[in-house]
């Protein structure tokens, strides 16, 4: 995993689609940083006493402890929450990276903000239907196909969430990773906030896929991407696809894709036909886009998916002077950059973390017209009985030939 270890070249891996800034299991250099609240809600209690019915949920205990059991359904939600009945869900990097080295994300001690610790149902990339709703979500009905949106967070008193950045607050929370449920359950308590209605086209797989392109379309929008650019994405894996996907979408014609996994590229060269791709272990990035783009100069954005020293290396090189550099994948520690080039060619090097909550119904629309094909990384649907030995265990696989896979609860 690229998040795990540095590779030469660069590595491809499954990388993380979205992740609290907190460790790395191997690294001191980045942490959390709890924003302690007065009194957590009181959800993880009703959630505990349950529904009164059984349900399935894959939880993790522990590193490559993920195990499959029966645990009550939510109970009965709060005026301001809704119950969902799960359809279908996402294995994320991050999800892969608790099961191989965690608890990272998950917590330990209860989170200030919701009061959950471990055993902790996985999965926030997911969608479902409407079960039960409180009295004063209105937004949505009982029946209603929806998405879910992840983030748990207070929704004032603090300097980002007063200005509706919610990814960007210290106090965030998320939905399978340390709050009261998850995806991979058959059924998910949630804030009414969290959950969006989905377009009538939009099928309940796309629903679950709405999470990862909102990271890809939010990398793009950092990167200015617009009509008639040429792009660099380094990384074949699910993210570094979506986010080719949705710089086509911008606008971008000309389209380059760097990754040493030739299973990878050739998938991507079946999604996106005219794409050039790029092995960095035998070909040089740079060399490679300055002879195709116009004035040999290089790609107007470059967009890094992996979190990969190399591959910044690399988007550094082959981004043209006054280009845009986006680090979308996240490093693990420091990454050195040759800053001479980047004074010298007077470029940005630009952050992409997660993406704003209110992208939500853009990016449906997005999925809904076909503007963005994110079906398309998906290469393999499993069961939830299935989904440790089928798919997490596939995807840890630094051979593996699969991209993005669901988990189907209602099989």
């Amino acid at each position: 995993m690229s998040h795990e270890k540095q590779l030469s070249p660069h590595t491809a891996t499954n990388y993380l689609l979205f992740l609290l800034p907190s460790a790395h299991p191997r690294s001191s250099k980045v942490r959390v940083r709890w924003v302690r609240q007065s009194s957590p809600p009181d959800a993880s209690v009703r959630w505990h006493e349950g529904g009164g019915n059984p349900m399935k949920a894959l939880r993790f205990h522990a590193a490559k402890d993920l195990r499959v059991e029966t645990i009550p359904e939510p109970a009965d939600p709060a005026p301001d929450e809704v119950v969902i009945r799960n359809r279908y869900v996402g294995i994320c990097g991050t999800d892969l990276h608790e099961y191989a080295y965690g608890p990272i994300f998950v917590p330990k001690e209860p989170h200030p903000v919701t009061g959950v610790s471990g055993p902790q149902v996985l999965g926030h990339e997911f969608g479902g239907v409407v079960m039960k709703t409180g009295r004063d979500v209105t937004h949505v009905a009982v029946g209603d196909r929806v998405s879910v949106q992840p983030f748990i967070t207070p929704r004032s008193g603090d300097y980002y969430i007063d200005r509706g950045a919610f990814n960007l607050s210290d106090t965030m929370a998320l939905a399978g990773l340390s709050w009261v449920g998850g995806g991979m359950a058959e059924a998910c308590l949630l804030k009414g906030y969290n959950v969006y209605k989905v377009p009538e086209t939009l099928s309940d797989s796309d629903a679950a896929l709405v999470e990862p392109t909102a990271v890809a379309v939010y990398g793009c929008e950092r990167g200015g991407v617009k009509a008639g650019d040429s792009v660099l994405v380094t990384g074949a894996g699910p993210i570094g696809l979506l986010t080719l996907l949705a710089a086509r979408a911008a606008g971008a014609v000309q389209l380059f894709l760097s990754d040493p996994n030739p299973t990878r590229l050739e998938i991507a060269s079946g999604i996106l036909p005219h794409v050039v791709t790029i092995d960095p272990k035998k070909q040089n990035v740079g060399e490679v886009v300055r002879a195709a783009t116009e004035g040999n100069v290089g790609v107007d954005v470059a967009l890094e998916c992996v979190g990969n020293t190399f591959a910044l290396q690399a988007c550094v090189d082959a981004v043209r002077k006054q280009g845009v550099v986006v680090q979308i994948g996240l490093h693990s520690g420091e990454a050195p950059v040759n800053w001479f080039n980047v004074v010298y060619k007077d470029i940005d090097i630009r952050g992409s973390w997660a993406y704003p909550s209110q992208i939500w119904p853009r990016v449906m629309r997005l999925l809904a017209s076909g503007q963005i094909p994110a079906h398309k990384v998906v290469t393999r649907t499993v069961t939830l009985d299935s989904a440790i030995r089928e798919g997490f265990d596939v995807l840890l696989d630094p051979a593996g030939s699969h991209l993005k896979i669901l988990i189907d609860l209602q099989p």
